[in-house]
């Protein structure tokens, strides 16, 4: 049911991905056996209480996202409450993860439950617009400052200079799209190009109309330059305590954690994250975080057992919890002003 309409290629490439995959990963194993075994023990006396701890942080996180979108929601005629929307965070974050072309597929379920609950669709893809935007460029900015605390004389010195670079980047992109969506003058421009190539094709037509609305609600629900502080301090919450996270894994596993690259090893891996070349990333993040903390200093046992409970507590944990929370959603059919 989840591949309805794609194409048959890209299912077949999906699962081809994953099986190979797999094999991959048993390859892996099977060569990296003492280190696995030393993660197993590591992970055997992980403390229970640090391990809440950690929950709780990732918990956190997802609030701050929920909270995030429900405030660009603000000029919205009926706005979901927190609880609801924190159970889309977590419904959507559940359907990305598992399900080929998840990332495409949570979006359309999740604008589809907000015009359930009278959410406007120019709207509600502005809103996930501007609060991706608002992701994107505090991870980068977080990259930012983790490469500048890190020790430019200890590993992979040259990251550095790579990692200020692209995060300048992308804040410059970041900053040029939302002056042009509040720019009357280049959403005019924009407006008239589209309409060219448009033609008198009614189904272009309909799509410029509905980019020109979707400009048009993402300049609405922008707060203007001197109110930015909110939206941004929950868009960085939202980074800042799955980091926390992290370092509470390393903290319930009795091991040091290397302050000074955490955030590097952090950032790089919710890039890769980001990419979803397996389901949920699955193995790419356990590789990449485990790989980045012994590039860090850590050891291979060590490294591996705090990217495995990391995952456990970020991916794993939330699944059941944002699986439910699709099912109520999707089921449940609202009363009151948005059932009309």
């Amino acid at each position: 049911m989840a591949s309805a309409g794609r194409p048959r290629w890209q299912v077949w490439a999906w699962w081809a991905g994953l099986t190979a995959f797999v094999a991959l990963a048993a390859v892996a194993a099977a060569s990296h056996r003492h280190e696995l075994s030393g993660a197993s023990e590591l992970l055997t006396h992980v403390s229970p209480v640090k391990l809440t701890v950690a929950a709780a942080l990732e918990a956190a996180s997802f609030l701050a996202l929920a909270s995030l979108q429900r405030w660009l929601l603000r000029r919205a005629v009926v706005r979901p409450g927190l609880g609801t929307m924190t159970a889309f965070v977590l419904a959507a974050n559940a359907m990305a993860g598992v399900i080929p072309a998840g990332s495409a597929l949570s979006v359309a379920w999740a604008i589809r439950q907000l015009r359930r609950r009278q959410i406007g669709l120019a709207l509600g893809v502005a809103m996930l617009a501007v609060s991706g935007a608002l992701s994107a460029l505090t991870l980068a900015l977080l990259l930012a400052v983790g490469a500048l605390v890190a020790d430019p004389a200890g590993p992979a010195p040259g990251l550095r200079a790579v990692i200020l670079m692209s995060a300048a980047v992308l804040a410059t992109v970041t900053v040029s799209a939302v002056a042009l969506t509040r720019s009357p003058a280049a959403r005019g421009m924009m407006r008239h190009a589209g309409n060219r190539v448009a033609g008198n094709r009614p189904a272009w037509r309909r799509l410029g109309k509905l980019l020109s609305e979707v400009l048009h609600q993402a300049e609405s629900i922008q707060p203007g330059l001197r109110h930015w502080g909110r939206p941004f301090t929950l868009a960085s919450l939202n980074w800042v305590c799955d980091a926390a996270a992290l370092t509470a894994c390393l903290w319930a596993l009795d091991i040091d954690v290397p302050w000074r690259g955490v955030l590097v090893a952090y950032g790089l891996t919710q890039i890769s994250i980001s990419l979803r070349l397996t389901p949920g990333s699955v193995g790419i993040a356990e590789a990449s975080l485990g790989t980045l903390l012994v590039v860090q200093g850590l050891r291979a046992d060590q490294a591996i057992a705090a990217a495995l409970l990391y995952r456990i507590v970020s991916f794993w944990m939330p699944q059941p919890i944002g699986w439910a929370s699709w099912l109520r959603l999707t089921l449940h059919t609202p009363h009151g002003p948005a059932a009309r």
